[in-house]
């Protein structure tokens, strides 16, 4: 495995400027707008710089307008709601002196519970397994695996590999084996960021995967709307994960895809819903 050419903890290097202010930065500046699970994990970041002794427990996050990868991002962070049990931060990501991105992230303190219960992990492949193949490079998919490890830090190994040239899973179930390339230092809370920001890639694949379309078909016109997430159990996002995704609606030019994320154990560590602009380019 070749080293990323984007580090993963330095996106999360993100540089606190005053109490509630911080600054983010693009690694990627060739991209042509800033990739969604960037701005969420940056915004957790100085979420959770603002926050002792909780860690998150979810987040809801609304896209507003595209980032630019050229320019800084500032994160505003706003203390909502200190508790002993739960506490709320608001972060509203700004460029060019308009919002871009929203998000509200709640914490929690953890507790001893009576009720334990998971939905089991569909019977996949396990990583080791699969082999790592070589995503198509030819348009309209031109991405390959090396590319996504390279300019995203993530590192995947798809469980229906014929996606990627546009074989039709009619359910829209599809699961990836997926994990950030590269060792994290143990912080549990700079693992729920990156697994926010990996949580982000590809999720609306579900939607299309009904429809015989390509993850990386250029004739069409992806964007997240917004982006939901629990955290559920412990877990490293630098070890693998199966991220299981479906859709059960699109309709009006948007697309719902539900995700559920578990260890390779079977443990159920988190759950992600996302809503879509899905459309056919003109």
């Amino acid at each position: 495995m070749s080293q990323s050419l984007i580090d993963l903890l330095a996106i999360f290097d993100v540089e606190q400027i005053e109490t509630n202010l911080f600054c983010g930065k693009s690694l990627n500046t060739n991209a042509q707008r800033v990739f969604g699970g960037q701005v969420i994990g940056q915004a957790m970041v100085g979420a959770c710089r603002t926050v002792e002794g909780l860690l998150p427990n979810s987040l809801h996050g609304h896209f507003i307008r595209p980032g630019d990868p050229q320019v800084p991002i500032i994160y505003q962070v706003e203390r909502v709601r200190e508790g002993k049990s739960y506490s709320t931060r608001r972060v509203t990501a700004i460029q060019h002196s308009n919002a871009i991105f929203s998000i509200t992230v709640s914490f929690h303190a953890g507790e001893e519970s009576a009720f334990d219960h998971q939905d089991q992990m569909p019977r996949v492949p396990p990583p080791e397994k699969l082999v790592e193949e070589e995503l198509p490079e030819q348009p309209p998919y031109c991405e390959t695996t090396e590319f996504i490890r390279r300019y995203y830090a993530i590192e995947l190994r798809p469980v229906e590999i014929g996606r990627y040239v546009g074989q039709k899973i009619d359910d829209g179930r599809v699961h990836i084996w997926i994990k950030a390339a590269g060792r994290l230092r143990d912080d549990p809370a700079l693992h729920m960021c990156a697994l926010a920001y990996v949580s982000d890639y590809s999720l609306l694949d579900a939607v299309t995967a009904r429809y015989e379309r390509p993850l990386f078909d250029r004739r069409m016109m992806i964007a997240s709307l917004d982006h939901a997430m629990w955290f559920h159990r412990p877990f490293r996002a630098d070890e693998w994960l199966l991220y299981a995704k479906e859709s059960p609606s699109a309709q009006g030019g948007r697309g719902l895809v539900r995700g559920l994320i578990f260890k390779s154990d079977g443990t159920l560590v988190a759950s992600v819903v996302q809503e879509g602009s899905v459309r056919e380019g003109r």
